[in-house]
């Protein structure tokens, strides 16, 4: 398991020996612990974050990034994106921008062929060059110790691939096509499948789930969800991705209790999920309050 995976995997655990000592309160409440300085949302994942964005269309990539980065100091995580087969970052615009709303500097490979990673990866080597260049307007305001990997279909296997990158923390593969290996990768993964998916199977999805007992997985199964509902804004997809992604690249607390802990908000929740699981790994995470 990458370091910086182990250490909140630890960090988490730590919390929850110095909750039963009682050196911290202990409190089933969500709390609200953000790093670098992100602002707290409550727990309105679906709704816009409090960032202005701007997109900028290069050659390779698209970013979408909050329009005024580090206003208080804060260092914004990033999250590379990979697109299903023959699609463009413009088909999910309304996604990436909501999670730059959340405080996420996106990297979407413009690449309709997105599956072995390459241009997704190359988003990171982007940021590193222009977070170290004192001309740039993200100069000093990426956070490239918190890296995530989203995609739909192709780029949802893309995701898991590019999860072999030592420098991602975090997978979401949305309805992730077939080209992938979890034995690659042992970051946290949140696979994403569709009840009414006929392009790519929920069994398929949840195939690429049993296979992951190595890591933290989880996976969830959007009621009534088709292949393309992801697209456009996410549909909803958007609200669970979000918290994910707050959770493992931000430390906020308010999403923690949403996967984790004996009654974590989405595991009963049937009127989003027609499909719910979580393997041995993710289990022992704690929920809020060390629990």
């Amino acid at each position: 398991m990458p370091g910086r995976t182990r250490r909140r995997l630890f960090g988490g655990l730590l919390l929850a020996v110095l909750l039963a000592l009682g050196t911290t309160p202990a409190t089933a409440e969500p709390q609200a612990v953000h790093t670098g300085g992100i602002p707290p949302v409550g727990t309105a994942w679906g709704e816009p974050g409090p960032y202005e964005v701007d997109v900028d269309i290069e050659a390779v990539h698209t970013f979408y990034h909050p329009r005024t980065m580090g206003p208080s100091g804060e260092r914004h995580p990033v999250v590379i994106w990979g697109n299903g087969t023959g699609a463009v970052p413009g088909i999910y615009s309304s996604l990436l921008r909501h999670w730059a709303s959340h405080g996420f500097i996106v990297a979407a490979a413009n690449t309709p062929a997105s599956n072995f990673a390459i241009s997704m990866r190359a988003g990171i080597d982007v940021l590193e060059r222009r977070n170290a260049d004192f001309g740039s307007e993200y100069f000093g305001k990426v956070d490239l110790e918190r890296i995530g990997s989203a995609g739909h279909s192709q780029g949802g296997a893309a995701a898991v691939n590019a999860a072999i990158d030592a420098r991602v923390d975090t997978a979401v593969p949305i309805q992730p096509g077939p080209l992938t290996d979890p034995d690659l990768t042992d970051v946290p993964v949140f696979y994403l499948a569709g009840q009414r998916d006929l392009t790519v199977w929920p069994a398929l999805v949840k195939a690429l789930y049993r296979d992951s007992g190595h890591l933290p997985a989880v996976y969830g199964e959007v009621r009534g969800a088709g292949h393309l509902s992801s697209i456009g804004d996410g549909g909803d997809f958007r609200a669970p991705t979000t918290a994910w992604l707050r959770f493992w690249l931000m430390g906020d607390e308010n999403a923690r209790g949403v996967f984790f802990g004996p009654g974590c908000g989405a595991c009963g929740d049937d009127g989003l999920w027609s499909g719910w699981d979580r393997n041995a790994r993710a289990q022992t995470i704690p929920g809020p309050g060390g629990v």
